[in-house]
């Protein structure tokens, strides 16, 4: 069976291991502040417009980080986190996971790369014909891991959201809050090292939106590395963060709390 490195330090804490393999990728080059485990190098991407949605942006992402990624609607927030999953290509530049070149042309390299990340939604994109157990397990089934295993890492993924008592719901019976817990429990049940929210709590009230954040801060302190976009300034004020600004496709200087 062909899966993710078992090594993850974050999921031991929570998951049980997957089957042991041969990580597929090199190590990250390590750094004087810890391995990068994403980069973007003078990358330019537009789709069209007279404007570039990202114009010459360089990045790094540092394994056991949280990172805020600001900016306006249309600033470019969606389109960086589309190139770091390999959904699209830059004009310019260079995007790197886990020290290899991203390429969308390569499916079979894509698809090993993808699954050593976790991605969540803004529109939680769950399926309305499975139920909440059946949507965490489904990325599973398809890397072909065996049921006994899909269902103890399941089961461990919705308790940890909070949602075991959910598992055989349907997922539009739930509130928005637990759609988007659901949504989570399917990004880390595989074990990802490095997790991309994308606006994540867009469309929950403020209440439900610390709630997630909250839950998302747990994971990083057990060393998942988490990438969050949002427009709302406020949310960065509550947990220890660093920040990236996106204006007009540049990215701002970083900064700690």
């Amino acid at each position: 069976m062909e899966g993710a490195p078992k090594s993850f330090v974050w999921a031991t804490a929570f998951l049980v291991p997957m089957t042991a393999v041969t990580p597929v990728v090199p190590p990250c080059e390590p750094t004087s502040e810890g391995v990068i485990v994403a980069e973007l190098w003078q990358v330019t991407k537009s789709f069209g417009g007279t404007l570039p949605c990202l114009h010459r942006v360089n990045l790094q992402l540092r394994r056991g980080e949280f990172y805020f990624l600001t900016g306006a609607s249309g600033s470019g927030k969606s389109t960086l986190l589309k190139l770091l999953c390999g959904q699209v290509r830059p004009d310019q530049g260079i995007v790197r996971l886990f020290g290899e070149e991203v390429n969308p042309q390569q499916d079979r390299r894509m698809a090993q790369l993808r699954r050593r990340l976790g991605v969540i939604f803004q529109d939680f994109k769950l399926l309305g014909d499975r139920s909440v157990a059946e949507n965490v397990a489904f990325a599973l089934l398809v890397r072909g891991i065996p049921k006994a295993e899909i269902q103890q890492r399941v089961q461990t993924a919705l308790k940890l959201v909070g949602l075991s008592h959910k598992a055989n719901a349907n997922p539009q019976s739930l509130s928005g809050g637990e759609q988007q817990r659901v949504s989570i429990a399917r990004a880390i049940v595989g074990g990802p090292e490095l997790l991309l929210a994308d606006e994540p709590t867009g469309n929950l009230d403020p209440q439900t939106s610390q709630q997630i954040l909250a839950l998302l801060h747990r994971l990083h302190q057990h060393g998942l590395t988490v990438l969050f976009t949002t427009h709302d300034l406020a949310l960065t004020r509550l947990v220890p963060h660093r920040i990236l600004h996106l204006h007009h496709g540049k990215l701002e200087p970083l900064t700690h709390p």
